[in-house]
């Protein structure tokens, strides 16, 4: 469930790169056949963003000039907003029913509002051989309860970024690569240098972080009714590995205040090992705040868990139950989802495509003469992303499962709960509020 990082120019946390004004042919080779009874008559469509101008404004422009060339009697509106005012504008015009055409949401946050019946259902507008142009896994994350909400847009999966210097000195010749190689090398790194081995906040606001490792540590969150299925040996075993690092000493006493930009920050200043992050354009951000780090940092795939799970972020397009052009909707939200835009956007944000033939692209495949560490991460997490899903199911109050467990892991962290008491009572607050 975490959160795809924001763009570049507002904060560090974004996936974007700058564009070029470079203008592409498109294909419409997943519009072909992708609308269902479509009309073809006049209409003018509303399409929001987040936090997309002004890095792709040329981007954008050039796409609606060749959808509207190409559809002759639709005009798109193009309105980006700002991240943080996103849920706020999207709620008060969905009540209103006076929402945009097409909405950029993430599957996490549109779900919330899928269980309210504010969108189209996909299923009965979309064909199986344009749906079928999508990852299979990635179009998952924007169903509810058997019905497809929303259209796969760009996608990030979680790197490692490691300083070779620290793993040196603490004698660790390469980066962990599960969950239990990460408690053994904090150990080792406190020992050896004094420092820790990685920052993860337990703010439920902030990251999904640790909820995912509880899924790729064999945790069922929820059972098939939605109730509390981690009051498990399995969820028991998850919340004992934090509350045992938290307790040794190997957590920085901040996870439990401050989020991922802490993070960030003691990366930078050489007092933790390893950054785990969405995407790779932090080792920009390093680079340039702190390039005696950057120097020795490398990169490495997720750290995993016993089952092998990899996880993924989507942004995703919905569109609004309540748009008067729902067909206009659909084709422009096909059509800047479809494998060559996907491809086009993602090399200049640095981000990946949610369609098959997109990530099959070589430059996702093959490393270019003289790569760069940027370069290098970017194959492994295309890599990943062949067998990476959401580990979080979607669910329309999935803010209150997570706040039930961070608040009660927190406290057994502290020492305020037993785990089995901890686990309990999170089960108890779910069940309660679901």
């Amino acid at each position: 469930m975490f959160k795809i990082p924001k763009l570049k120019r507002s904060f560090v946390w974004v996936l974007i790169g700058l564009l070029t004004s470079w203008i592409v042919s498109c294909s419409t080779s997943n519009n072909t056949t992708a609308i269902k009874q479509a009309s073809s008559g006049s209409a003018n469509i509303e399409f929001w963003t987040m936090q997309l101008q002004p890095e792709f404004n040329n981007y954008f422009q050039s796409r609606i000039k060749t959808f509207e060339s190409q559809n002759p009697g639709i005009k798109v509106t193009w309105v980006d907003i700002p991240w943080s005012a996103m849920e706020n504008k999207i709620l008060t015009s969905v009540s209103a029913k006076s929402p945009p055409d097409v909405v950029n949401l993430n599957p996490d946050f549109a779900s919330q509002l899928a269980g309210r019946n504010a969108w189209i259902d996909l299923d009965a507008k979309v064909s199986n051989e344009a749906r079928s142009s999508y990852l299979a896994n990635i179009w998952k994350a924007s169903t509810l309860n058997g019905k497809s909400f929303g259209i796969p847009w760009y996608l990030a999966t979680r790197l490692t970024i490691y300083n070779t210097d620290l793993l040196k000195q603490a004698g660790i010749t390469k980066p962990p690569s599960t969950y239990a190689e990460l408690a053994q090398a904090a150990q080792q790194i406190k020992d050896k240098t004094g420092k820790y081995a990685f920052f993860v906040t337990f703010v439920p606001q902030d990251s999904g972080d640790v909820l995912e490792s509880f899924v790729q540590m064999g945790v069922t969150l929820v059972d098939h009714e939605g109730k509390a299925a981690f009051n498990s040996p399995q969820g028991k075993a998850a919340f004992q590995y934090w509350v045992d690092l938290y307790k040794k000493g190997l957590l920085p006493k901040e996870v439990l205040t401050q989020g991922h930009r802490h993070a960030v920050d003691l990366y930078q200043a050489g007092e933790t090992a390893l950054l785990t992050t969405v995407g790779a354009e932090f080792l920009e951000t390093i680079a340039k705040n702190a390039p005696t780090i950057a120097q020795v940092s490398a990169t490495a795939p997720q750290i995993i868990g016993e089952n092998g799970k990899k996880s993924v972020a989507v942004m995703n397009i919905v569109i609004p139950r309540d748009t008067k052009n729902p067909d206009a909707a659909l084709k422009f939200a096909l059509f800047i989802t479809n494998d060559q835009n996907q491809l086009t956007f993602a090399k200049a944000a640095n981000v990946f495509p949610s369609t098959v033939k997109a990530l099959s692209n070589s430059y996702f495949k093959n490393l270019p003469a003289n790569a760069t560490v940027l370069d290098k991460a970017r194959i492994i997490s295309a890599n990943d992303l062949q067998q990476a899903e959401v580990l979080t199911p979607t669910l329309k109050n999935f803010n209150l499962l997570q706040k039930a467990i961070y608040d009660n892991l927190q406290a057994a962290m502290l020492g305020e709960k037993t785990v089995d008491k901890a686990v309990e009572d999170a089960a108890q607050e779910w069940n309660g509020s679901s």
